[in-house]
């Protein structure tokens, strides 16, 4: 069935097309000032005291893991050490 503006479709369009033209409006209007604010959001974000922090967190868990790995060395060398006492090397 067309409609009178040639538009087909049962005539419960209108209510929906003009939901959607309304959300299309209010998105792109969103968009623009978000545009607008991006770089005053983006001058706001602390990324010195980001960096810092990752920093500090990443070398928190490079000592742990060198301790980690320092005690499993020494492991290693004492059970290598009794194993060549106990075949006689």
């Amino acid at each position: 069935m067309r409609r009178a503006d040639g538009d087909p479709g049962s005539g419960h369009a209108g209510p929906g097309r003009d939901g959607a033209r309304w959300a299309g409006e209010k998105s792109a209007s969103g968009y623009r000032a978000a545009r607008e604010r991006g770089e005053e959001l983006v001058d706001s974000i602390p990324v010195d005291d980001i960096a810092d922090s990752v920093r500090e967190y990443v070398d928190g868990a490079r000592e742990a893991i060198n301790d980690v790995v320092r005690s499993e060395m020494n492991d290693l060398r004492k059970a290598v050490r009794r194993q060549r006492k106990r075949i006689g090397i």
